[in-house]
């Protein structure tokens, strides 16, 4: 299948699948992003990120973390479960049916792949949206890939290549450290993502059903190997 210059967005040229609505995309840049895990943020900065890359306690916590809805200058922290007293970490992919300090309401970054979309790819028409699947792949690991979905915002200019702890793993990292960046893959790596393709609701699915419909939707347009 034939690929298509689309635009250039922050160095990174996409191209377009045919005719598919399928684009694809390679880089080298990794960053790891921990939200959405129950584990990712804690009071005490023993969490699996620090605090600071939440914006607390000095400001843009709450674009991250749950508010307390009985405290509002203040995260909310979880109240029993087995994390107890671990702040509650949102992603921008949500399930609706759920409460705002529910951690289940969000995409765990420890056991979803998912990618993070800058807030001006993401604003752009065609980029797709949250709960739409897509495939990645390391060039530099052999058979490191995985399906994926897009399940977070970021920072508004931010370079395309923030994935959450699963799909690190799954393209050859090793404890990927999201304080530090230790532990994460090397790339290049090549992404194709799939617009409109999420599901109704875009959330709760489960990581087969994620690989299952994100491989079919690769073999329409000819697999890896056309890309």
């Amino acid at each position: 299948m034939t690929l298509h210059h689309w635009f250039a967005y922050e160095g990174t040229d996409i191209f377009h699948v045919g005719e598919s609505g399928a684009y694809t995309y390679k880089t080298g840049h990794v960053a790891l992003d921990a939200d959405g895990c129950p584990r990712a943020y804690h009071p005490d900065n023993t969490g699996l990120d620090a605090l600071a890359n939440a914006g607390f306690p000095h400001g843009g916590w709450r674009s991250v973390l749950v508010v307390d809805p009985n405290h509002p200058d203040k995260p909310f922290v979880q109240p029993q479960g087995p994390t107890q007293g671990f702040f509650v970490s949102k992603t921008s992919l949500t399930d609706q049916s759920l409460p705002e300090t529910d951690p289940d309401k969000y995409v765990d970054a420890a056991s979803v792949p998912y990618i993070v979309f800058p807030g001006a790819f993401h604003a752009l028409a065609g980029t797709g949206t949250w709960g739409d699947v897509l495939m990645a792949r390391s060039l530099n690991a052999a058979n490191a890939g995985s399906a994926a979905i897009v399940a977070d915002q970021g920072p508004t200019n931010a370079p395309l290549g923030e994935i959450s702890l699963k799909l690190a793993e799954a393209l050859g990292g090793h404890n990927p450290n999201p304080r530090n960046g230790a532990g994460a893959p090397h790339g290049p790596f090549q992404y194709v993502v799939f617009p409109k393709s999420k599901g109704t609701p875009p959330w709760r699915r489960t990581v087969q059903d994620i690989q299952t419909q994100a491989a079919a939707l690769l073999a329409e347009i000819g697999g890896w190997p056309t890309l």
